[in-house]
């Protein structure tokens, strides 16, 4: 039974390439593959919030965000089934030399020794669709082809 929402926010960052920046996490015991970003705190804008996780997570600042995509539908977490997920989208520039990609770094709030987080650049293709983890990630792969 779904009892509470659980609001999250996520930045597309592509390059000159045309690949785009993906986060790879292990925390509590599971490992996944996401855009970068996270979940709203309490009293946190949609917008504060992203530029707060690309902080945290990327050490990044956030030139513009341009709105992409929220999940229409329901979607119940994959961690935890009383949830009901909704995720925002937005389109992120920032300075690219700047990420660090391939080191992995400890998660804030981390709670396991073996806890981490890194990011990567992958073309954007159809193999990133079944390379992220999340229902909702991947449909949103399928709107950027």
């Amino acid at each position: 039974m779904v009892t509470r929402f659980n609001l999250r926010v996520y930045g597309i960052v592509v390059n000159e390439k045309h690949e785009v920046l993906v986060s790879h996490e292990r925390r509590g015991g599971y490992e996944f593959t996401k855009f970068p970003g996270g979940g709203v705190e309490l009293g946190e804008g949609i917008l504060d919030a992203l530029h707060r996780e690309f902080n945290e997570e990327l050490d990044a600042v956030i030139e513009t965000a341009t709105f992409f995509y929220v999940n229409e539908y329901f979607q119940a977490s994959i961690f935890k089934s009383s949830d009901q997920v909704i995720s925002f989208y937005y389109r992120v520039t920032l300075d690219t030399t700047t990420i660090k990609t391939g080191v992995s770094n400890l998660p804030l709030g981390a709670t396991e020794v073996g806890d981490y987080e890194r990011v990567s650049w992958v073309p954007i293709s159809l193999d990133l669709q079944s390379l992220m983890t999340f229902p909702i990630d991947k449909f949103v792969v399928t709107k950027m082809l």
